[in-house]
């Protein structure tokens, strides 16, 4: 919602970051914080909305399931227009908040797409992609993926067809949150690091 977003990072000549939520948590949730302000710290600016339900989860204080896809583009198409329309920003977003990035990425000339725990199929059915639109997108795209992530695991999103232009960079034993087990021997900060230095190079990249 235009009236609500969250901003970080530097005003400058580079496009903004418009960032949006997963299905189950807000735009301030610890994952988001995370994510956001270590591109904050790397000179990229952030902006963060949240949709119709789950602003109205936050004045009222009850669970609502996400709105229907028609309006939740219609949000994000909002906020883009607000920040100076789709040439002036990156999309991108966790979850199902990439897919609708994803989805806007292919219907307006923004300067390119970032996912954040892509969910290229519903938990245990791979034969049913949410993939089709992402074939021909003619846009610079990066997927960061955990190679544990219930929603696309390598082998599985392997046989999907992508752009040429989309890049998935898999953060290792990361689940859909990007986070890894104890026994990998880092952590999620450390995860989230990582996630953040590819991101900004990839932002850096689509400067003018």
């Amino acid at each position: 919602m235009t009236d609500t977003l969250l901003y970080d990072g530097p005003v400058g000549d580079a496009p903004t970051l418009v960032l949006a939520h997963g299905a189950g948590a807000p735009m301030d949730s610890p994952f988001m914080d995370a994510v956001t302000g270590r591109l904050a710290e790397r000179g990229h600016r952030v902006a963060r909305f949240e949709f119709p339900y789950m602003a109205r989860r936050r004045a009222e204080g009850t669970k609502r399931p996400p709105d229907r896809q028609p309006v939740l583009l219609e949000c994000f198409r909002a906020v883009i227009e607000h920040l100076g329309g789709p040439e002036a920003v990156v999309v991108g977003g966790k979850s199902m908040g990439g897919r609708m990035a994803s989805l806007i990425a292919a219907e307006m000339p923004v300067r390119g797409l970032l996912c954040l725990g892509y969910p290229f199929h519903p938990p245990g059915k791979p034969e049913k992609p949410r993939t089709e639109h992402l074939a021909a997108l003619d846009l610079p795209a990066l997927v960061l993926q955990g190679t544990r992530d219930p929603f696309g695991r390598p082998d599985e999103v392997a046989r999907y067809k992508l752009s040429g232009r989309t890049k998935v960079r898999w953060i290792e034993d990361g689940d859909h949150d990007l986070k890894p087990r104890k026994s990998s021997g880092r952590d999620h900060a450390a995860a989230l690091d990582e996630v953040a230095e590819i991101a900004s190079r990839f932002l850096r990249h689509l400067a003018p």
